[in-house]
């Protein structure tokens, strides 16, 4: 039987791949705690071996009929970001996917009333949300799987915690599976004017879009940090007006395999909540608790059979 031993709201920002240089002439000298955080998120949980496989939610890939999950046995290539080739520029990716696991999440797909498709195209795009992660938590770390699910533009709350639910469920279903989860994105997420974006690249959030987006930002991840994780859910439709990345579906998606409103599990923070051009970017990392990610036993979800503790 599989499990989920981890989970992480993590940031994917363009500037955490620039030169170190470049970083620093962006944010006034030093340098941004999105690198240093994942640095040390590398060091306490992907560098060891408690884990097989990372799933990312890939919040820049966007489906509309379905959910799409890769089923690549391995993909590799170099990646140039359409939206910044600047800044990303054939940047070189290889690793192992986990084509197993990826057919057993979407044999549940019926069973939770959603659609998912497993994909092995080779041609198939990749995104940054999930190669900029790649290159700090999974570059250098060979025997370690990764594949990524996108969100669905036409789909809502439900539907992502619909696609959660199957997750957790075909995890359950692969015998030896320790799985790490990824919702690869950003909290707020307006950007500023282009004519305007160069005076806000600074990390320090007094440059994010809104004081209230900030606001908004800074309580969920007090929220986060307590194990409230219904307080999230239930207040989606006020974190809304604040236009989150893909409308936080990555998050919904983590939360829908962990037990939704009822997971229970506190974060610890990686680096500090800080600005990317009118953004509200943070690393959010969750530890699978004792007695289970709804404080109900060690399951992978709440649908889920009874796992052993986690060995991360």
């Amino acid at each position: 039987m599989g499990e989920i031993v981890g989970a992480g709201l993590l940031a994917h920002v363009p500037t955490i791949v620039l030169p170190g240089e470049t970083r620093r002439e962006l944010n006034e000298g030093k340098e941004i705690t999105l690198v240093t955080g994942l640095r040390q998120l590398r060091e306490d949980v992907f560098g060891r071996d408690g884990y097989d496989t990372v799933v990312v939610l890939d919040s820049h890939w966007a489906t509309t009929v379905e959910f799409v999950v890769t089923a690549h046995s391995r993909r590799a290539g170099l990646f140039t970001s359409d939206e910044l080739p600047r800044g990303m520029c054939r940047m070189p990716y290889d690793f192992p996917g986990d084509p197993e696991l990826a057919h057993a999440v979407a044999r549940f797909a019926e069973a939770h009333g959603t659609f998912i498709t497993p994909i092995d195209d080779p041609f198939l795009p990749i995104h940054y949300a999930t190669v900029n992660l790649w290159k700090f938590l999974g570059e250098g770390l060979p025997g370690k799987r990764w594949m990524t699910i996108g969100v669905c533009q036409t789909g809502d709350m439900e539907d992502h915690f619909r696609l959660g639910r199957a997750l957790a469920d075909g995890i359950a279903a692969t015998p030896g599976r320790r799985v790490l989860l990824i919702a690869s994105g950003a909290l707020s997420h307006t950007f500023w004017p282009l004519r305007e974006i160069r005076d806000h690249e600074a990390s320090d959030p007094r440059h994010v879009f809104t004081p209230q987006a900030r606001a908004a930002d800074e309580e969920r991840i007090g929220w986060l940090k307590e194990g409230r994780h219904d307080k999230v859910v239930d207040t989606m439709d006020e974190f809304w007006t604040h236009q989150p990345e893909a409308k936080f579906f990555h998050y919904l998606m983590m939360a829908g395999a962990l037990g939704e409103r009822g997971c229970v599990a506190p974060a610890r923070q990686y680096g500090a909540y800080e600005n990317s051009v009118g953004t509200g970017q943070a690393h959010l990392w969750f530890d699978r608790p004792a007695d289970g990610w709804t404080g109900t036993g060690p399951a992978t979800s709440a649908t889920s059979a009874t796992t052993p503790p986690s060995p991360v």
